[in-house]
């Protein structure tokens, strides 16, 4: 299984990043498309001591596929095969868009990090949904226990305007949540212009609100909504959008997006310089997501979800972060680097770490 970091080496790493992405992306979905689903379900189906509940969910395992990875929903199922307890999908947006000029993602293969400026690249909400019923219809006749649970992450068309923002979202989360497990309201991310400022706790109170009411109406049921915030919060941030979140009961907090810090890297400066813009992830964000964890916790106690995202490369790190208080825990950059049984090996060193 450790072949892969070998794999990447000589077949990977010298290739533009986005290319590499969309080349393992499409070998990954040939699998499914070749039938090979049904033995790879078998081979990496995650032992039953994992099994979570949160969001009033059944999780297969806690450890599961951050969003970035599958942006519009394309390759849900043969995702889940490879061992995730829970595929998030996106970010997605109202109107479909492009996303940023290319070239934009690049990796720090010293650090074990990746910089992008994607820019939610994506088909838009009309288009991802019917993917997603058709998906959470092929899990459930995959899966006839408990199946992989299916997160929706949205965020806001570039072209909208930020006093538009939440029009925008109330159309992605009513197309989307009729066919989403959880929903997650993505204000973070780096790569759109002036998203962040909605992290503001004026003016996230009435988007959350309107996106819930929105989402539960759609879904004719409660579909469990979280915020994704970003790690380059001063602590006083973080502890506002805690107390938001109690006072608006909502579901969770994921924490953290990428970073636009470029402290403590090993890859030479100008090299890093070079790269540009972008949120960073990997392995140098370890700590500081494990710090807003902590902190958040610390806040909430267990009155709301925490999933923790953010450099996590083993079982031993992700036993960490649910020993922190996550109940969930995402990884994205380390499956670029260590390939597709990454998470089947991070699902048998937590069972092992458990006896």
């Amino acid at each position: 299984m450790r072949i892969y970091p070998t794999v990447f080496r000589l077949c990977f790493s010298w290739m533009d990043a986005e290319r590499a992405h969309k080349i393992g992306f499409t070998m990954i979905k040939a699998s499914q498309a070749v039938g090979a689903g049904a033995v790879l379900r078998r081979m990496f189906a995650p032992p039953a001591s994992l099994q979570t509940e949160a969001l009033g969910l059944t999780f297969p395992t806690p450890f599961g596929l951050a969003a970035g990875f599958d942006k519009e929903g394309k390759g849900i199922n043969a995702l889940a095969n490879l061992g995730f307890g829970h595929v998030e999908v996106g970010t997605i947006t109202g109107q479909p868009q492009a996303g940023n000029p290319q070239p934009r993602l690049f990796r720090l293969v010293e650090d074990r990090a990746v910089i992008n400026r994607m820019g939610f690249n994506n088909d838009g909400a009309a288009a991802v949904a019917p993917r997603l019923k058709q998906a959470l219809a092929g899990l459930g006749r995959n899966y006839p226990a408990v199946r992989p649970i299916v997160g929706v992450n949205i965020g806001k068309t570039k072209v909208v305007e930020l006093a538009d923002a939440l029009g925008d979202y109330l159309v992605s989360a009513s197309t989307l949540a009729p066919a989403a497990d959880y929903l997650v309201v993505n204000v973070s991310s780096p790569n759109t212009p002036g998203l962040r400022l909605l992290q503001d706790v004026a003016t996230l109170r009435p988007l959350l609100t309107g996106v819930r009411e929105a989402a539960d109406a759609a879904a004719g049921r409660h579909v469990p909504l979280l915020v994704k915030i970003a790690p380059d919060l001063a602590d006083e941030d973080v502890a506002d959008v805690a107390a938001l979140a109690l006072e608006l009961q909502l579901d969770g907090i994921i924490c953290t997006n990428t970073t636009i810090s470029r402290d403590g890297l090993h890859s030479p400066s100008a090299l890093v310089a070079e790269k540009g813009a972008g949120g960073l992830s990997g392995a140098p964000l370890k700590a500081r997501s494990l710090a807003v964890l902590r902190q958040l916790k610390a806040a909430v106690g267990e009155r709301l979800t925490l999933i923790s995202v953010g450099g996590v490369e083993t079982g031993a790190e992700v036993q960490e972060r649910l020993d922190a208080g996550a109940t969930l825990v995402q990884g994205y950059t380390a499956f670029l680097y260590e390939g597709p049984f990454w998470a089947a090996r991070i699902n048998k060193e937590l069972a092992a770490l458990r006896k």
